[in-house]
This record gives C-alpha cells, structure tokens and sequence, in this order.
C-alpha cells in the first residue's frame, strides 16, 4: 500500500521549503540549533532546522505552529518619563521571541519530539541575546504605535516595510526577521547610518546636520563589522536597543557622560574633553546619576525648579550639536536646540544667546558657594548682568561706561567699550584653544577656579605680576593699568595692585553690581568683605564717584581708613 503523507504535513513542509529558499540565510544563521548549525550552540543529534520553534502537530500556539510550551511569566518592562505610549506585558510575537530569549525555558525543551532535544549548551547570561525577563533594558515592545503620537520626532504614520501586524502593534518582529539574517542581527533592512532607526525616528529634531550625523571621523570598536564612522553607526554611537547600561534613555552606560567620553576622550573627536572633569575645578557631571541619585537630570525635567545637578545634556544636545561658529553673543553650534532661560528668567526653548544655558542653572537660583564674599552678595547672575545695573561686565548688552582707556590690550587688540563679550570668554579651560592651547573650548574644567581660563589671583597680599591676573590682563592691558605717570592711573591702580599687593577682586566684581544705596557701584566696584571694612558708623564700605575717572573712597582696608578726604580720592 503507498505510503500517503497528510495534508498538513505536505502543506507545512511547502511552506517551510518556499520559506527557507526565499531565505536562505537562516540555515547558515544562529537561529539554525540543529546539529549543522554555525553558531556555538547547537542540538547534540537534531538535524531539523525549523523544529526548534515550530511544529505541525499539536502546536502551541496553533499560529504560528509554535513548539513551545509557554509559561506565564512576568516582565519587568521599559519605562521613561519621555515615552507617552505603555508598553504591555509581551504578547504576540514578541511572547514567541521571548521564549527562548528570555532564558526561562530551555532551548531543547519543545512540544514535540515529546522527549525534547539534547543541546550542547544553553542561551546564557554572558551572551547578548540573552534578554531575561527584565526587559526595560531593552527598546519597548507590545505598545501601539498609534499610542506614541503625537510626538514630533516619529513619523506620523506607521512606516511602510515594517511589521506592525495591521493594527499598529510593535513587536519584536517588527525590528527583526528570525528567518533572515542578510543584514545581520536578523534585523528587517540595514542600519548603516541608523537606517532602521529613523526609518520612525525620523524627526529628530536637528540631527540632519549634527556632528553625529555627519562626522567621518572613524569609531573605534572591535565589534562586528570593524570600525565604522561616526556617521555610519549614528544612534548606535550612544544609545543600543538590548542591554542598556542606561535604561531609561537605552544609552550604552548608565553614567550619562560615560556615554560621551567614548569619542570626547581625543581619540575620534578632535579635543579630549574628558580630561577637562578631572581638574580640580570643574562641571561636576560625575556628581549625579539617573536612578542612582534623586537629583538627576531628566529630559522632562521643570527648568523652572531645577535640581542641583548638571551632566553634559545640560548644555549640549547630541542630536543637534554642530561644529558652527557664532559671533558673540549668540550661541554656537555645540549648543544648538539646547534650553536655557533669558535675562527675564523665561524658559526659552531653544536658546538664542549662550548666556541662556547658564542661566539655565546659575540665573535665578544657585546652590553653589560664591568664590569671594562680597558686601553685595548676589550669588544670582541674571541680577548680576541687569543691564539696569550701574556696572555689568558686558554679557547682555554693550557696558554702560563709554570710557573704559585699558582697552584695547595687546592680547585681544579688537576690543573697545562697545564690545560685548561671553560667559566663555572667561570661564573657559585652561589650555583653550583661544589663549593659543590645544585643548577644547568651553566651561568643562579648569586648573583655576571657578572654571576660568586663566590665573586670577583673589588671595590678600600676594605680588602683583603678568601670570597673577592673567585673566584681567587679557583684555584690560596691562601696561596701561599700571601706569603711574599718566592718564591711565586715574583709580591707583599700581599704588593699590602693585604697592600694597591688594588683588583686582579686593574691589571689582567681574559680573556686575546692583545699587544698594550705599555710594556707587560703577566700574564694578563691590568690595570683598574679607578685606575691605566699613568706616566706623557705617554699614558697609562706600565709593563715591566723582566724574570721568575720578573717585573716592570711605573705609577700612589693609588697615588704613579712607576718610573721603583728597588723600583718598583719585586722581
């Protein structure tokens, strides 16, 4: 009698066929277990490739045939303060997926053949495919796209070519195809330049023309496929859909700058920045970190009531950060798309000027220690640069004092009293690229406190020379300022710098002065409490100013009183 097969197996079996010649990848893939398979786990005698997941009989779930018998089991999944859509306990596919990827059950440990099939190994921890059932490591799944909108940044309608199962659902087969492997990972097209990734992402805001979007700067990894650029690994650079060191953001560390020193170490970007925060004075990004401190930074965080914190998306926005130049006092490219407040304390999104992403954090509130206890302690830059000031180093707007005659200096020769200038201009690394260094731009850190570019002697006593205050001589000239003889000694400014040692910041504060009704606060005159003394009956040290370069004062310092009498006005 001839032997007939049933239907179903001659069905599954042509099905399997089409399937396995249309994608004749699998069988030199990891998903191929059996026995020929190339991967290191493999059956110990099963030379049936599909079994492993599939069968014709007595399968479960009846679709897709599947060979398994799944257990409830309860996932712990992705969460995000910047994810609108809940993502479900896995179903579908991705339940299917999870069924072996999970670990909970042994890859050998099928419905049929009854007695299962012996392994040489099982999926372990130690490898990346293994997932766990604590999955809010890896990029959300079993959530409705649908349920993501809006939100600018992803497409507004499901993208063709990707596997959404007709009702928006993703899954893990929406990413991935185990039946193919052509561009590895089993990944449904090539992510060359994060192709895959924005094929929803696609709105990013910025990203287009980034650095790390564009850079052809060579990535150094060992990984699969050798190095690639910038450019070409783009997402991948910082963030990995499995496995996330940084789960909340699927960033490949979980300390936030750990992901940026990669490339910002000098090796691919050009400056090494993460030396700069091993100075002793510095952005203290090292200080928080997103679920390991309570005060870390959140993308949704209320930039009106900001923490004390601050990491390197404080300033920078890595998907739109750029390479372009800004004339003072606009903001340059590495801080485009970046939020800030304005000399009003409005929130403005994105910053125009770069004093907006410092006031961000040093504008209307600030925890941190002033460097100099002065008689008017502000402790507040935005009050510092009012332009309603009577003096404000001009940050905001061209300074109110048209005759300023220590400028221009030898080392900045464009400067005139309707110059404007940066918070960077002073607070800068020590070995910038704008002194003559190589080392980068920018407030990251510094050998001289608080983040400067330069010395700035602040200490009582010490010998007045080039390098002491190198950070003023940098622009008010030096020579002029010192002059005895002429025009330029209108405020004493060799008898006291020189003569008596007093530092620059014994009288001036370099950010600016509000009026407190005690004398004048022009030429940024606001005594440092440790070394200037009220005269007796007042409250605090008084400066009248008398006209064009002309002053006197009424107080104690380095033990003299200053009377107002002609031997204490200058000239």
């Amino acid at each position: 009698m001839k032997h007939v097969k049933p239907l179903a197996i001659v069905v599954f079996s042509q099905l399997l066929a089409g399937q396995v010649m249309a994608d004749m990848s699998i069988v030199d893939s990891k998903h191929n277990l059996s026995v020929t398979g190339p991967g290191e786990i493999r059956a110990l005698t099963e030379d049936r490739i599909c079994i492993f997941c599939h069968t014709p009989h007595n399968a479960a779930p009846s679709s897709p045939l599947w060979n398994k018998n799944l257990q409830p089991t309860n996932y712990t999944l992705y969460q995000s303060s910047t994810l609108s859509s809940t993502p479900q306990q896995p179903s579908g596919p991705t339940r299917l997926c999870l069924s072996c990827h999970d670990g909970t059950i042994a890859l050998g440990n099928v419905l049929q053949p009854v007695e299962g099939i012996q392994m040489n190994m099982e999926l372990t921890a130690n490898r990346r495919s293994y997932l766990d059932t604590d999955i809010s490591n890896d990029h959300p799944v079993s959530f409705n796209y649908y349920e993501a909108l809006p939100n600018p940044e992803l497409s507004p309608v499901i993208p063709l070519g990707l596997r959404t199962y007709g009702n928006g659902n993703i899954h893990c087969t929406t990413c991935h195809d185990p039946h193919d492997d052509t561009y590895g990972k089993f990944l449904v097209m090539g992510n060359q330049f994060s192709a895959l990734c924005i094929t929803c992402h696609v709105n990013v805001a910025g990203w287009n023309s980034s650095s790390h979007s564009t850079s052809a700067k060579i990535w150094f990894s060992g990984g699969p496929g050798g190095a690639k650029s910038v450019a070409e690994r783009a997402c991948q650079s910082c963030h990995t859909p499995h496995g996330a060191g940084g789960p909340k953001r699927l960033l490949h560390q979980l300390e936030e700058e750990k992901n940026c020193y990669p490339c910002h170490d000098g090796t691919v970007a050009t400056k090494d920045i993460k030396s700069q925060f091993n100075k002793i004075s510095h952005h203290p990004v090292e200080a928080t970190t997103i679920d390991l401190t309570g005060n870390a930074h959140d993308p949704a965080e209320d930039l009106m009531f900001l923490q004390g914190h601050v990491e390197c998306v404080d300033c920078h926005n890595p998907h739109a950060a750029n390479g372009d130049q800004a004339t003072v006092p606009y903001a340059s490219g590495p801080l485009t798309l970046v939020s800030g407040k304005d000399q009003t304390t409005s929130i403005v999104k994105p910053i125009v000027y770069e004093y907006e992403v410092c006031f961000k954090c040093h504008g209307d509130s600030s925890d941190s220690i002033p460097l100099i206890t002065r008689w008017i302690n502000e402790n507040n830059t935005i009050r510092e640069f009012d332009t309603a000031n009577q003096s404000y180093h001009p940050v905001i707007a061209i300074g109110r004092n048209p005759d300023v005659p220590s400028l221009p200096s030898t080392h900045e020769p464009q400067l005139t009293s309707t110059s404007m200038i940066s918070c960077t201009d002073c607070h800068d690394s020590d070995s910038s690229s704008a002194i003559g260094g190589t080392g980068p731009r920018g407030p990251h850190g510094s050998i001289y406190r608080p983040i400067l570019r330069q010395r700035y002697d602040t200490m009582d006593n010490l010998p007045e020379s080039e390098t002491s205050y190198a950070l003023c001589y940098r622009c008010h000239d030096r020579t002029k300022l010192l002059d005895d003889q002429g025009l330029y000694n209108a405020s004493g400014h060799k008898q006291h710098v020189v003569d008596e040692r007093a530092p620059c910041s014994a009288c001036h504060d370099p950010h600016g002065v509000s009026t407190d009704g005690n004398g004048d606060h022009t030429h940024l005159i606001n005594f440092d409490s440790a070394i200037v003394l009220p005269y007796p009956g007042n409250a605090t040290p008084i400066f009248y100013d008398l006209g064009t370069r002309a002053g006197r004062c009424l107080l104690v310092c380095h033990g003299v009183t200053h009377d107002g009498s002609t031997q204490f006005t200058y000239p």
